[in-house]
């Protein structure tokens, strides 16, 4: 899509070049617009679990806690790509790489906050903190833990973080959490907005091109954001109410909900980091060969972790939640062919803006808990489906098929069936049942201890005849 009005093909793998403003501006505003649904989602979905999101308290100010999360996770947001895109020192990448909230932890989160309403925010944001610390000293040892989260591991964390959240999903397409036992929950008109979303996601992602497939999923909402007004699911009333009651700027308040320390908050959000970390690795070298045709170096590969982290600690104070690099943005800079970290250094500002005017987020606050529930179902779906494509670079011999088979069977299991420990002490209880952490934690200890090599014979008496005999290679290789 790069052509000449926005410059040479030298200066458009330059990170340091700046296009012409009137290109920069609406491609760095594209750059955010591409992982917005993402990065304001776990603050919905965090609220909600609290019991203060959807569904909740919809006569009470407009759920001013939600607003505010939402408003946090946008501001935060550009603060972190900004920490990227113009640094601070040794913080940051100098690479035009866009931050936002990460999916990664909501497994960790959804628990910690489950049914404590705002009081439950305290212990969250206390991890938040810590954990952002941890996540930017990682920044000095990056290179040296890499060895511990092969394909094996990061493939099969991310495959768990998406099992984790698909029933989030369909919770949302089908009412809300609060409107479970009532016989509006499951309805075909809740469905019918789902879907909607869904279809009209689907077929720009497959039938467009350019930027309307790379914000498939945003238009995708817009469609059913029509779609419910035209249901009555949602009224051009309870639009303008929430736009006129929200404030038009408000500056983010420090410790809003206190802090707490919590055993099981700091593990959780720094075991978390470590596969973040790794993810944010693969993201820069992703962007400097897709743009710059080279290899990332170690300075940009240190200073991107030292930025996510400290974008994360900051964030916790003031009431965001974790940031780390967003993929799409790869996808996206592969597209354009434009590195110019001055761009989305336009679209950080855009991010701000929008996150101390709380009528933007008074506006998502509008959408109707069934259309975002479509969109979540894609997102969350294809979480799923990165992890299962990491995994297809895994030489899927018997030794990993153990290892694999162990941890997703624990992780899992304690998901599903969290009543199995219930009489552990409150902290452990709360690790175990996010299935993320024991998963991520045995495959990591068994992959580091257990033999290279494990007899073909050795696992066929438990596989049920139905044994694998792929080596993990793409096809035609």
């Amino acid at each position: 899509m790069a052509d000449g009005a926005l410059g040479t093909p030298a200066q458009l793998r330059d990170p340091n070049y700046t296009p012409p403003l009137a290109r920069a501006v609406p491609l760095g505003i594209q750059h955010v617009l591409a992982m917005f649904v993402s990065n304001v989602t776990p603050a919905i979905i965090v609220a909600g679990a609290a019991g203060f999101g959807f569904g909740s308290d919809a006569g009470a100010l407009g759920f001013p806690d939600m607003l505010y999360l939402i408003q946090m996770s946008m501001l935060f947001a550009g603060v972190a790509t900004l920490l990227q895109t113009v640094t601070l020192g040794p913080v940051g990448a100098a690479l035009p790489i866009v931050q936002g909230t990460s999916f990664a932890f909501l497994p960790i989160m959804i628990p910690l906050v489950a049914g404590k309403g705002v009081d439950g925010l305290a212990a969250l944001y206390g991890g938040v903190l810590i954990g952002g610390i941890f996540h930017g000293l990682l920044g000095l040892v990056i290179g040296k833990i890499r060895f511990a989260l092969p394909p094996l591991v990061t493939g099969l964390v991310v495959t768990m973080i998406g099992l984790a959240l698909v029933k989030v999903g369909i919770q949302y397409a089908a009412g809300g959490v609060p409107a479970i036992g009532t016989p509006e929950y499951g309805s075909l008109l809740n469905w019918s907005a789902a879907l909607v979303v869904i279809f009209a996601t689907l077929g720009l992602k497959f039938f467009a091109r350019g930027m309307l497939s790379v914000s498939a999923v945003l238009l995708g909402l817009i469609v059913g954001y029509i779609y419910a007004l035209m249901m009555g699911m949602v009224t051009v009333e309870a639009i303008g109410s929430s736009w006129s009651r929200a404030a038009s700027f408000a500056l983010p308040v420090p410790f809003k909900y206190g802090f707490e320390f919590s055993f099981a908050a700091i593990l959780g959000f720094c075991l978390m980091a470590f596969v973040s970390a790794v993810e944010t690795v693969g993201d820069v070298s992703g962007i400097t060969r897709g743009g710059a045709k080279r290899e990332a170096t170690e300075e940009e590969i240190t200073g991107a972790t030292f930025a996510d982290g400290v974008g994360s600690a900051v964030a916790g104070i003031f009431g965001g939640l974790p940031n780390t690099s967003f993929s799409q943005n790869v996808g996206l800079i592969a597209m354009t062919g434009v590195m110019s970290r001055h761009v989305v250094t336009i679209g950080a500002l855009f991010l701000i803006l929008c996150g101390l005017v709380p009528k933007v987020g008074a506006i998502i606050r509008t959408i109707p808990i069934e259309v975002l529930g479509g969109g979540v179902i894609v997102m969350f779906g294809m979480v799923v489906a990165a992890g299962i494509s990491m995994l297809s670079d895994v030489n899927w011999n018997r030794r990993n098929m153990v290892i694999f088979a162990i941890s997703l069977s624990v992780g899992l299991g304690l998901q599903l069936e969290p009543g199995a420990v219930q009489y552990l002490p409150g902290t452990l209880k709360v690790l175990m049942t996010s299935g993320l952490l024991p998963a991520a934690l045995i495959a990591i200890v068994l992959n580091l201890v257990l033999p290279a090599e494990l007899a073909d014979e050795a696992t066929e008496e438990v596989s049920g005849g139905m044994a694998g005999h792929g080596d993990g290679s793409l096809p035609g290789e």
